[in-house]
């Protein structure tokens, strides 16, 4: 949200106060403004701010994509990091895509850094979004969301659905 002084005579100065709300964002960020103006030279500038967003946990990536020909299992696999001095925990939270995938929670760094496994159960044609939502122990975060989407395409080769493959 943009505030500034309307009117600046010529030669004068004035303000111009940029907020950028960061919810959602974690890591580098840059946002610009336009600001115009009635100076014949300098009729339009734009402002850039760039800044870190600290965010108490970092999902990467925050949105996992199953994509895949029918046949066979597809699997992706996100990690989410703890960016705080204490220790994370993990709990499952809701998950609306059960009779699509099945995820795993993999502890790599204890009370730091974790990997969530999906993959596909069934693997016909098919095309979902969906998410899971994973309860933490921080009061700054008490729940995150990893957003997924499922593509499954159907073979143009002619291959049994099953995964075998001829020889």
């Amino acid at each position: 949200m943009p505030e500034f002084d309307r009117a600046i005579p010529p030669g004068g100065e004035g303000k111009i106060r940029l907020t950028v709300r960061t919810r959602g964002y974690q890591g580098n960020i840059q946002k610009s403004a336009r600001v115009y103006s009635n100076d014949p030279v300098n009729s339009a500038i734009r402002l850039s701010v760039k800044g870190y967003v600290k965010a108490p946990i970092i999902v990467s990536p925050r949105r996992v994509r199953l994509y895949g020909k029918e046949g066979r299992p597809i699997t992706r696999t996100a990690e989410v990091r703890s960016e705080l001095d204490k220790p994370l925990i993990l709990t499952p939270g809701h998950f609306n895509l059960a009779e699509k995938l099945t995820y795993s929670i993999e502890e790599i760094e204890k009370g730091k850094r974790f990997k969530v496994h999906f993959t596909t159960t069934h693997s016909s044609p098919q095309s979902s979004r969906g998410f899971l939502k994973l309860n933490t122990n921080y009061p700054e975060k008490p729940e995150i969301t990893l957003w997924i989407k499922v593509r499954i395409q159907k073979r143009a080769d002619g291959q049994q659905k099953t995964g075998s493959t001829q020889q």
